[in-house]
């Protein structure tokens, strides 16, 4: 587990899904709820709807439509914000993500959250995990026009807020995204070591990995 400078951080940059949220609620919609929904109000098979979708998911992944709720709507003709109340209580934070995050704002570290999550799915998880509080901000890709996975996403957040890359800590759990914070020149980056809890550890790349996040806070 890395010990972090925390001398030399003064921005923490925290994305929402599989890192402070335990991405089972996202994973479970998109791989098994949404296809049988799919199935079974376009009248076909479970297989069928699976040949459908898959390769509209592979064509649109880390582009800004991929996390776009109005987009997969008119795509596949469904009312996809109400299919995600239908398994919202699965939306559960991860393991102390709230004990990390209330210890660094105690430590006034200033703290933002970006995702490329859309407002829609943004405000369903606030409604049911009390995040809002220990953030300064809450920012969405699509506030910009661009996923994190595009470099112009990183000069947009530099415009809108003002941070020093240099003096931050970025945390995300998936590894086109680090890999786009480090080329912009974010210096702390961390990945996540089990971002779905059904799913066991993943492969974090070049990455170090948060495994429990009252680790991180020692020596804050």
């Amino acid at each position: 587990m890395p010990s972090l400078p925390w001398h030399a951080i003064d921005t923490v940059l925290l994305d929402m899904d599989g890192t402070l949220l335990d991405l089972h609620y996202d994973n479970h919609f998109w791989m098994e709820h949404l296809p049988q929904r799919y199935a079974e109000l376009h009248g076909v098979s479970r297989a069928m709807a699976e040949m459908e979708l898959q390769p509209l998911f592979e064509r649109n992944a880390g582009q800004l439509q991929w996390y776009c709720l109005d987009f997969w709507s008119a795509e596949l003709k469904l009312p996809v914000r109400e299919l995600k109340l239908e398994t919202a209580h699965l939306i559960a934070l991860r393991p102390d993500a709230d004990t990390f995050l209330a210890a660094i704002k105690q430590a006034g570290k200033r703290v933002i959250l970006i995702t490329n999550a859309h407002r829609d799915s943004l405000s369903l998880k606030l409604e049911r995990i009390e995040l809002a509080p220990y953030f300064e901000r809450l920012i969405s890709s699509h506030d910009y026009g661009f996923a994190k996975e595009n470099p112009q996403f990183w000069d947009a957040l530099q415009a809108d807020i003002g941070f020093d890359p240099t003096r931050s800590l970025f945390i995300d759990d998936t590894l086109p995204i680090l890999r786009s914070a480090k080329a912009y020149g974010v210096n702390h980056l961390l990945a996540v070591k089990e971002p779905d809890s059904k799913k066991g550890a993943k492969d974090t790349g070049e990455f170090e990995a948060v495994d429990d996040y009252r680790d991180l806070i020692a020596g804050l």
